[in-house]
Order: structure tokens, then C-alpha cells, then sequence
């Protein structure tokens, strides 16, 4: 199970700079500001799962060893 939370928060980790990424190039180029906006209202949910897969792999991983 360990390994499952490490390789999930490793994905999501990745999803949230990615979907950083997007949002800044967004805003950088002066596109769409409500694109912007969506995409870091996404990022903070990213990141919620992304606290809660890393606490869950902090807690399986100290409960297998």
C-alpha cells in the first residue's frame, strides 16, 4: 500500500506543475483570464489531493516499518 500513495502523490505532484505551468503561460501571453482563473482554481484542488496522498503515504509507510 506504501508503494500505491508514493506513486499516486508522485502523479499528482506532477499534475499540479503541470497544470501551474498552463495557468502562468496563460497569463504570461494575456490570454483568456477566466482560463487562468480555472486553471488555478484546478490547482488547488491538484494540490489538496495531492497533501492528502502524501499524508497517506507518510502514514503507511511508518505503520509497514
Amino acid at each position: 500500500m506504501d508503494i500505491i500513495f508514493k506513486f499516486l502523490a508522485i502523479i499528482a505532484i506532477a499534475a499540479v506543475t503541470i497544470v501551474l505551468l498552463v495557468g502562468l503561460r496563460n497569463m504570461m501571453k494575456g490570454g483568456n483570464a477566466n482560463f487562468s482563473n480555472k486553471m488555478m482554481q484546478l490547482r488547488i484542488l491538484l494540490q489538496l489531493v495531492a497533501i492528502i496522498l502524501i499524508v497517506g503515504a507518510i502514514y503507511f509507510h511508518r505503520t509497514a516499518g
